[in-house]
């Protein structure tokens, strides 16, 4: 096959589908009728899968996905040709669907743009049809026709449907890392300041909670400024020096009673604002459908 030309593959029965459409017959349709017709464009060559030592499947499924055009004859409703327009359409746009004048096709199909051409194939009107879908299919690549594609990729759609539902468990954990930080930041300084009045007290040995806070800095997945994102790297920056703090306490007791006594209460604060602004931004994601 030239290299320098755009694939289109056809995807089409190979045995007999009626006594009338034979296997002969189909060859005959695809060698005479389809494939010069395709090629009377320039820059494209058809081709149909051949039966190869290796795996057939295989081969067709790469086709389905790597050609720049797909033409499917819809003409007895073949199943192998159902499966492979469904695998097509999981893949890309750019198929062009025909099929024999008095062809009922599946009712999936019925509002789908198909070509129709007669039994002795003589018609003008198809092959101009034809040509101009295959041509448009070349200079509009992106132009969507896979009913597939555009419910899994476009706004309101099944892929932004998870991507929220993903994004929103994210931001679940980000104000469950908040809350669990403000509620040991305050022990950790009724603690030290306990010490420092009486001389007793037990040493805190739980961490702040990172992993979420830290996941939100990194990949910035919600569309937010830069003034929420630094607030976001600043707390990441808190919880990291109050765990290392922790660490210490055991061994240098009075140097951490002290440092926790005067930097937890505004790193408790800091916390809290990154709750409210992370709550601010969940409710805009559940704003957008």
């Amino acid at each position: 096959m030239s290299t320098d030309k755009k694939r289109c593959f056809v995807i089409m029965p190979f045995s007999e589908t009626t006594k009338e459409h034979t296997e002969d017959y189909w060859t005959e349709h695809y060698e005479s009728f389809l494939k010069p017709l395709i090629e009377e464009i320039p820059e494209i060559e058809a081709h149909r899968s051949e039966a190869l030592r290796q795996n057939i499947v295989g081969e067709i499924i790469k086709d389905l996905a790597v050609s720049s055009v797909v033409v499917a004859d819809l003409t007895d409703n073949n199943p192998n040709v159902y499966w492979e327009l469904g695998v097509r359409q999981s893949f890309k746009h750019c198929t062009v669907t025909v099929a024999e004048k008095g062809s009922k096709l599946a009712s999936d199909l019925v509002l789908k743009g198909t070509l129709f051409y007669p039994k002795n194939h003589l018609s003008q009107q198809f092959r101009k049809s034809l040509k101009k879908a295959v041509k448009d299919c070349l200079e509009n690549p992106k132009r969507p026709d896979s009913d597939v594609l555009v419910a899994l990729g476009e706004r309101g759609s099944l892929y932004e449907i998870f991507r929220r539902e993903e994004v929103l468990r994210r931001l679940d954990a980000v104000l469950y890392e908040c809350d669990s930080n403000v509620e040991r930041l305050a022990e950790f300084l009724n603690e030290a300041k306990e010490r420092q009045e009486n001389r007793v007290g037990r040493i805190p040995v739980t961490p702040l909670h990172t992993c979420a806070i830290e996941l939100l800095a990194a990949d910035r997945y919600v569309d937010e400024d830069n003034a929420f994102f630094e607030h976001t790297y600043n707390c990441l920056s808190i919880a990291i020096a109050v765990n290392e703090r922790l660490s210490q306490w055991a061994t240098h007791l009075e140097r951490t009673d002290t440092w926790m006594a005067n930097r937890v209460g505004p790193s408790r604060d800091n916390f809290e604002k990154l709750k409210q602004m992370t709550n601010a931004a969940r409710a805009k994601v559940m704003n957008r459908f």
